[in-house]
């Protein structure tokens, strides 16, 4: 394994070498409950804030966002019921760390209810997690989760359009802090590049740009691949929103040097806050596959990355959750 693959996050070299009078966090204080069911489920949990000047004529409008990046839970080869609901329970866990830490709007990593199974070129089993995207469990458990804990879900998911010849799609879908659905966004752009072959299992959305109105803010989704297109950020932008959230699954070798660049970059260009999520961990699969790129057959995809963070319009960024951990970032804008 490489050095740089060694290193638990940016953040930390960064700590260590540059002198703490010029290395400035703004960091919050979060309540003492969240800690602790944090500790509990051995959750990374950070807290940051953006101070805003005061306006004469406008009150602060403050929102607290929840960024959350996991590993999967159990093998790729167990039943497929048994690992949805592992990482049911999972999440149930840590939306519950960020109600106690007054989160308003929380956002989880692509397909986060899932392996990321899409290197492999197999249909059957991973197409067997796509759900419908108002009815199926992943939906239905989340609406529960937002009523309760009055926060707006922002969950990406495999959709199956029953309505439509049972189409695959890579869907994200807004969940009202009311527990009601708000609408859903289909990925605009499909990477055909290394081990990601998603195109063998869908195509790109139809869905545009749209932007959601929630009683915290108006949202978008920038789903994955399209972080690499200023005109998809751009469009986001026109069409009003305030924060923009990019759930992603990517590898260290393809992407890891773009990716505190891209949605920093976006969020200046645009002037809204952005939110990069990155699952962790390294997936293994049952079943040798290849792709164009000409590398040997192998097993895994990965090791994926984590280091979410948090921009905002002034080119500000928050430190990243690490590479390699369950996290919670925590982050309040105004």
């Amino acid at each position: 394994m490489s050095e740089s693959k060694k290193i638990n996050s940016v953040e930390e070299v960064l700590e260590k070498y540059i002198p703490k009078d010029e290395l400035h966090k703004h960091t919050l204080e979060l309540p003492a409950e969240s800690k602790k069911l944090a500790e509990e489920i051995n959750l990374e949990l950070k807290g940051y804030s953006f101070p805003a000047a005061q306006e004469e004529l406008r009150k602060p409008r403050i929102v607290r966002i929840g960024a959350i990046q996991n590993s999967i839970v159990l093998p790729t080869t167990d039943p497929l019921d048994k690992q949805r609901d592992a990482i049911h329970q999972k999440i149930s866990d840590i939306i519950k760390v960020a109600s106690a830490a007054n989160v308003n709007i929380v956002c989880m990593q692509e397909c986060w209810t899932m392996p990321f199974g899409f290197c492999t070129r197999e249909k059957y089993p991973w197409c067997e997690f796509a759900e419908d995207a108002q009815t199926g469990p992943t939906i239905s458990l989340l609406k529960k989760l937002a009523k309760a804990y009055n926060m707006v879900i922002v969950s990406s998911i495999l959709e199956r359009d029953s309505n439509h010849g049972d189409t695959i799609w890579n869907t994200t879908v807004v969940i009202s802090n009311r527990g009601k659905y708000l609408g859903k966004h289909r990925k605009n752009h499909i990477p055909r590049v290394g081990d990601f072959n998603e195109s063998t299992y869908y195509h790109e959305g139809n869905t545009g740009h749209p932007v959601f109105e929630t009683d915290f803010g108006k949202i978008a989704i920038n789903i994955c691949y399209g972080r690499h297109h200023p005109q998809n950020w751009m469009m986001f932008g026109l069409n009003g929103a305030e924060i923009v959230f990019n759930p992603s699954a990517t590898e260290g070798d393809l992407s890891e040097h773009l990716w505190g660049i891209e949605a920093r970059n976006a969020a200046v260009a645009n002037s809204y806050f952005t939110v990069a999520i990155n699952r962790v961990g390294t997936e293994v699969y049952k079943n040798d596959f290849t792709s164009g790129n000409g590398k040997p057959a192998h097993k895994d995809f990965g090791p994926f990355y984590g280091s979410s963070y948090v921009a905002a319009p002034n080119g500000h960024r928050t430190p990243g959750l690490s590479r390699n951990s369950d996290g919670l970032l925590v982050t309040e804008v105004d």
